[in-house]
């Protein structure tokens, strides 16, 4: 890693031995005071329409569905835990100091010198483009860091979805909280749902994009006893963009 760098995290500490907070601090310390610690602080939940809220309202009648949907918090980018992301990026995402994005679904949280720059302006229309905290990332030669974890979650990759010509595109429901930059009038009581378009994002073939990542654009390691990889976002995104233009229909 470099001193100073913007360094996107996806980790899995389970059987690692390692400990969220004192990797949080021995990144941090390794990229020095100007250097940023970002990772994903989605929450797939907050929806009607992703895969992870279909399965939790699965078997639902009308009426339990209705009662589900009106009991949903909605999301603020303050105090809303991030879903599924894992302890590292919850031990970065409440640290004293870090920012986060306003995105109602697929926000980033970040520590260090350019967190809050990095976190600002997430367009609601954006999940993983251009106007992203991941957009600004690749355009400024942000690296990943990947420790315990496959491509299959590597969400640079989504950033190529932007970029092929006339990409897939569809509609995403959410609620958010009262005055968050993307609300529209709704009826959830303490929150607003919205409803917006963006690409239809996919990531079935990453493990498959990963595999054929060429190996010297990638430094393997280890930090504690886990598996690491580290690469560069601009290279991982160029990589997916010429796989899925040759193999996605």
């Amino acid at each position: 890693m470099r001193p100073g760098a913007r360094l996107l995290v996806h980790a899995s500490l389970g059987g690692t031995g390692l400990r969220a907070e004192r990797l949080r601090d021995a990144l941090t310390g390794a990229l020095g005071p100007h250097g940023t610690v970002v990772v994903p602080a989605f929450t797939p939940e907050n929806s009607t329409t992703s895969s992870a809220h279909l399965a939790l309202v699965e078997g639902l009648g009308d009426t339990e569905l209705r009662a589900f949907r009106d009991r949903m918090p909605p999301f603020d980018p303050a105090t809303t835990p991030s879903q599924g992301m894992g302890a590292f990026a919850e031990a970065v995402r409440t640290s004293p100091g870090a920012a986060r994005s306003a995105h109602p679904q697929t926000s980033f949280a970040a520590l260090g010198g350019d967190a809050e720059r990095l976190c600002s302006g997430h367009r609601l229309e954006s999940h993983l483009g251009e106007d992203s905290p991941l957009g600004k990332l690749c355009w400024e030669g942000g690296q990943v860091l990947m420790i315990n974890v496959g491509f299959s979650a590597c969400t640079a990759f989504h950033l190529a979805e932007y970029r092929i010509p006339k990409p897939p595109l569809r509609m995403y429901e959410c609620v958010v909280k009262v005055n968050h930059p993307g609300w529209r009038r709704g009826r959830q009581p303490g929150g607003e749902w919205t409803a917006y378009e963006d690409v239809a994002l996919d990531d079935s073939d990453f493990a498959e994009i990963g595999g054929a990542f060429p190996d010297s654009r990638v430094r393997r390691g280890r930090v504690g006893g886990a598996s690491a990889l580290l690469f560069s976002i601009p290279d991982a995104v160029d990589h997916a963009l010429e796989w899925m233009t040759e193999n996605r229909r």
